[in-house]
């Protein structure tokens, strides 16, 4: 599936609207790519889970669970419980239980004590209940339940129907779950609401890595009692460190895991909402050495910092390494001050130049190449390689001006520019991801402190000057956090329309439609209906990916989707479309990948009136189609005549290739007397593969071997289908998520047996996809030697606009 980019500097316990995303991993990802609009519990919510206490790397010597209260009056716990499950549960596994007594104040948390590890040296408050529960760090489920006895479900469908469950949370790759699992649980991070205790039904959405910060119900937080973030002034002489000295020459503070006391500095911006509040502190008497940041942020939790812009302060607190996304995923770090007190020196004080960044300050060179290694221990670099240079600014305040946008506002208001307007521009005003050694170091995420937002399209302008602190997320890397925003001058961005094709040109298209079901508002349906009439002129095949069961993400075991394409192939025709007819294969239950219990598929829609289906029984969602010599009766004079087993069928759909993945569709067509066999496509998710920014360089793309054995087996069924009619006219298109340059698409066209269009065009409009202010290729059209003629175009509609119906632009192809 294709989920909008999440918010990249909303706060650790901000509320998500995707999962972290590597670059072009959006084109079909297994969570979930809505934003959820709900509001607060009127209640008791699980605000908190941290099962790493004692491990390796952590501060803290226990696990925890928090509960937090959202009501106007206290929440009564007696009889209650909190449950732990594992999250890979058996037929024998057991929840285990841990008893409450007492009661969450209004407005208010309480704070259950579980197992202690080995290590940690920092006990937790004085917990409100206390239970012997071992919880994983990565992966487990947590009930909050009215009733002391064990749960019995082992099923997210048997929890949720379960009348006694109050709230649950999965974390990790836990099997139960609100929707999808949180992420980001691990030896050094929690899982938790944000401030609001937002509560949708989707852990996903509602939870977020976060640095522990346990809070019991008389206020007490932090690890034993955390002091206030603005105490009475205890001393008003810097202590013997400097924020360049606690920042280092590398990515890890030489102090990580020590106390600093009375480190001098100015306050440059504050983070007042959401549970990872906290403020900027910069040193206004910076060092000579350009390596080393003069700023580091300080933070103090759901605490809302006392402090304001301008004051001067000595802060002392713990020095930590935070890896937003939890240190697994593999991003890199960042240096900060827990634990927090200050002292207030003055106010009103004038705040460090804030440094330009312009076409020349970046490095053209991204990062130094480790042969995937580590490169947190190698000393900073920052004329040599851009991710060196903006570490070595790290929380410092930077100024932008005039800079064109590459990457459309999300619904928040984040905005991807380029500060390099020459790099690699698309005629449309984006970025080109050309390949993998050109990763644009120009590109810079523009948030908002102040709650001003943007809406942005490709090509727009961000005028005048833009001021804030450097940041740092697992969404997008590095990024201004802006205190000052320009304004937009529009670029004047049209969506294309297509050609429409002639009487004897065959139209084939292929749009993913990003997890379309029943559920959605028929807004979208509407949206995406006046895509395919207006924008692509109406094809006479359109081969779409990510078409949902017909209750989308409600796992009750349906796997038909007419429902879904009955409502679509409507709003085609209420938009001046023909009445297409449609095929597909209904999957298997929960066994195709993409969101749980959507039940994903690739579907044909197809003009009866222009082309033929030639249908032949036996198709499912575990029967393989082959090539065959055609009957007789249906030859037609041509010698040697071939045919599809099955049609509609699916290649080799047992093979471990396409385990948890969409199978490739085929269908046979005739059109005009010519047969076509058209292959659609969505293969795997880049999910896992480590982010352009991370502190592996390069990085790791782990999901490609599974891509790269998808392509192997596409191009199996080509080549097997060419050597018995090389003349063959067969069209294989989808989301295929990687790049022209990638080994997948180098081995589904090996042999020559396929031409990937893509390629045809010239290399500055190669691109249907924008991620992280890159414009790149996820969605391919190829077609075998034996056609001839053709003209083919990608339609930009959606990917570089604010407003899209979906987050990828069709493409189409008209064969003569």
């Amino acid at each position: 599936m294709s989920p909008s980019i999440p918010p990249a500097f909303r706060g650790r316990r901000a509320k998500l609207v995707a999962l972290a995303l590597p670059v072009g991993i959006a084109g079909s990802l297994v969570v979930l790519p809505f934003t959820a609009q709900a509001t607060p519990s009127p209640d008791a919510v699980i605000a908190e889970v941290f099962g790493g206490g004692g491990n390796s790397g952590a501060t803290l010597t226990n696990d925890f669970i928090e509960l937090g209260n959202a009501g106007n009056a206290a929440f009564d716990l007696s009889g209650w419980s909190v449950q732990y499950l594992s999250g890979s549960p058996t037929a024998t596994s057991k929840w285990q239980v841990t008893e409450l007594t007492g009661a969450i104040p209004a407005g208010g948390s309480y704070l259950i004590e579980e197992a202690k590890g080995a290590g940690g040296d920092t006990a937790l408050p004085t917990p409100d209940a206390a239970g012997t529960i071992a919880m994983s760090a990565s992966s487990g489920t947590i009930a909050l339940v009215h009733s002391t006895t064990p749960l019995a479900c082992l099923t997210a469908a048997d929890c949720t129907a379960d009348g006694t469950v109050k709230d649950l949370v999965g974390f990790g790759t836990a099997v139960v779950r609100e929707n999808t699992p949180a992420t980001g649980a691990g030896n050094t991070t929690s899982v938790s609401r944000n401030a609001a205790l937002t509560d949708t039904d989707n852990n996903s959405a509602d939870f977020t890595g976060s640095t522990p910060s346990p809070r019991n119900s008389g206020g007490e937080g932090g690890g034993g009692s955390e002091p206030s973030p603005t105490p009475s002034p205890t001393s008003t002489t810097p202590g013997e460190l400097r924020i360049h000295d606690i920042q280092g020459t590398t990515r890890i503070s030489p102090h990580a895991g020590t106390t600093v006391t009375d480190v001098p500095g100015i306050v440059t911006a504050v983070r007042a909402t959401g549970s990872s509040r906290g403020y900027w502190v910069q040193d206004p008497n910076p060092d000579k050495d350009p390596a080393t940041s003069e700023a580091v942020f300080v933070f103090t939790g759901s605490v809302t910092p006392q402090v304001k812009v301008g004051d001067s302060v000595l802060v002392s607190g713990k020095v930590t390494e935070y890896y937003p996304g939890g240190a697994a995923g593999g991003n890199q770090s960042v240096t900060e001050l827990s634990g927090p007190t200050a002292t207030v020196l003055s106010s009103g004080n004038a705040l460090p130049a804030a440094e330009v960044i312009d076409a020349t300050s970046l490095p053209e060179a991204y990062a130094p190449d480790a042969k995937g290694a580590n490169i947190e221990s190698l000393a900073l670099k920052p004329t040599q390689y851009a991710l060196d240079w903006l570490e070595s600014r790290e929380g410092m305040l930077i100024r932008i001006n005039d800079n064109r946008v590459v990457g459309a506002s999300n619904a928040y208001g984040e905005t991807w520019v380029t500060t390099k307007p020459k790099q690699n521009a698309t005629p449309r005003g984006g970025t080109l991801y050309g390949s993998y050694d050109q990763p644009n170091s120009g590109r810079l995420l523009v948030a908002s402190l102040t709650g001003e937002k943007l809406t942005a399209n490709v090509g727009d302008t961000l005028t005048g000057a833009t001021t804030g602190v450097l940041d740092y997320s697992n969404y997008g890397g590095y990024g201004l956090q802006s205190t000052t925003l320009g304004k937009l001058k529009s670029g004047g961005l049209k969506p294309e329309v297509a050609k429409k094709a002639k009487s004897d040109e065959l139209a084939v298209a292929t749009y993913n439609v990003e997890n379309l079901d029943p559920t959605d508002p028929q807004a979208k349906f509407d949206r995406l209906a006046e895509g395919v009439v207006k924008n692509l002129s109406s094809p006479d095949i359109v081969s779409l990916e990510e078409i949902q069961d017909n209750n989308g993400a409600k796992d009750d075991g349906t796997v038909a989707a007419d429902k879904t394409l009955a409502q679509f192939i409507a709003a085609i025709k209420a938009a001046g479309g023909p009445a297409y007819d449609w095929r597909s294969v209904d999957p298997q239950d929960k066994v195709d990948g993409g969101e749980p219990g959507g039940n994903i598929r690739n579907v044909f829609l197809f003009d009866p009136k222009r082309v033929s289906f030639v249908d032949r029984p036996g198709g499912d969602a575990t029967t393989a189609t082959k090539v065959v010599k055609a009957p007789k009766t249906e030859k037609g004079g041509k010698k040697d005549a071939i045919t599809l087993s099955v049609s509609p069928g699916r290649i080799n759909p047992t093979s471990d290739a396409w385990k948890s993945s969409r199978k490739p569709l085929v269908g046979e067509f005739t059109f005009r007397g010519e047969q076509v066999f058209v292959v659609g496509n969505h293969f795997n998710s880049k999910g896992g593969d480590q982010s352009l920014h991370s502190r592996f360089q390069p990085p790791v793309l782990g999901s490609e071997t599974q891509r790269l054995a998808q392509a192997k087996e596409v191009n199996t069924f080509v080549t097997g289908l060419l050597a018995q009619d090389k003349q063959a006219k067969v069209v294989v298109l989808g989301d295929l998520n990687d790049y022209p340059f990638s080994a997948p698409v180098a081995a589904l066209t090996k042999g020559k047996v396929l031409t990937d269009l893509m390629d045809k065009l010239p290399k500055n409009e190669r691109y249907s996809y924008v991620y992280d202010g890159n414009s790149q290729t996820l969605d391919h059209i190829l077609v075998s030697p034996g056609v001839k003629k053709l003209d083919y175009e990608v339609v930009h509609i959606n990917a570089e606009f604010a407003d899209q119906a979906s987050d990828h632009d069709p493409q189409v192809v008209r064969i003569r």
